[in-house]
């Protein structure tokens, strides 16, 4: 995913493409069924799938972070998005939640890492990342994959700290180079 409704890749032989959208909701739509088609054609998921549906700005979230986050869940039912099972959507409250504290599912704690200020992201989830053979009572059934899209309200990175001088510093106020795509990330197949 890239700014102004762009998305690239790189086809077997490392060409790299891209794609101009018509409209953000297409190149959103796009890139949810890129994970999904991900999804399928693993054999086993046994970690959490991410994909980008928009960037955000600033830093990078990392563990200790504080977040607000809207979100839907559906549980990932024949080949893709099924039953909506969780959401704050169109509720006043986001929630709040701070980065590797244990407070949500694993998946979630992984899948958010990186993640901007404004960013969305899809993240497909194994039943093991997730409420694994327990479910949800009444939601969740057991050993279900989970589907999110999660967006990132706000930010409070936990590495900022007053200086001396009375200076707001960031171990991570340095500007990071223009990501550069590279074979990470990207299996053989």
């Amino acid at each position: 995913v890239q700014p102004n409704n762009y998305s690239t890749f790189y086809d077997d032989q490392r060409q790299n493409w891209s794609i101009m959208f018509e409209s953000e909701k297409a190149a959103v739509d796009f890139s949810k069924q890129v994970c999904i088609a991900k999804c399928n054609s693993s054999p086993a998921l046994d970690s959490v799938l991410c994909q980008d549906l928009l960037l955000g700005e600033g830093q990078g979230v990392e563990g200790g972070d504080s977040l607000e986050v809207a979100y839907t869940g559906w549980l990932f039912q024949n080949n893709g998005l099924g039953q909506v099972f969780d959401s704050n959507v169109n509720k006043d409250k986001l929630l709040r939640l701070k980065l590797g504290s244990g407070k949500v599912i694993k998946g979630w704690e992984e899948g958010m890492l990186g993640m901007k200020k404004g960013g969305r992201r899809l993240l497909i989830i194994p039943p093991a990342w997730a409420y694994g053979a327990q479910g949800v009572a009444g939601r969740v059934p057991p050993d279900s994959t989970l589907v999110f899209e999660v967006e990132v309200r706000r930010v409070k990175l936990a590495k900022e700290c007053s200086a001396s001088d009375g200076l707001s510093v960031s171990s991570r106020d340095s500007p990071a180079p223009s990501p550069v795509p590279s074979s990470d990330g990207f299996s053989s197949d």
